[in-house]
């Protein structure tokens, strides 16, 4: 039997999920009707970012299992890769 993930991963082909990731860094900012937060994994050069309604407990240092797609975002007429987080999962908390 497959399990709720793997499910998902078949579904969605472009679907990332990584287990165990370590935060780097974490920022909170208002961003009109959400609050945008950013994460910095160990060992990746890109942001991952998701929108919450409200504030949310720092993550710096925490382990979490993510599952997010890749995009490219427009920021003053330069490309960045993005990871757009649709889940994410705090271990040990």
């Amino acid at each position: 039997m497959n399990s709720p993930v793997k499910s998902i991963l078949q579904k969605h082909n472009q679907l990332i999920h990584c287990e165990l990731m370590q935060v780097a860094s974490h920022v909170q900012r208002f961003n009109g009707e959400c609050m945008l937060n950013t994460l910095m994994m160990d060992g990746f050069d890109c942001p991952f970012k998701y929108c919450r309604k409200s504030k949310y407990r720092n993550l710096k240092g925490k382990q979490v299992d993510i599952s997010y797609y890749p995009t490219i975002e427009v920021i003053a007429d330069f490309e960045v890769e993005i990871m757009k987080v649709v889940q994410i999962k705090v271990i040990g908390m």
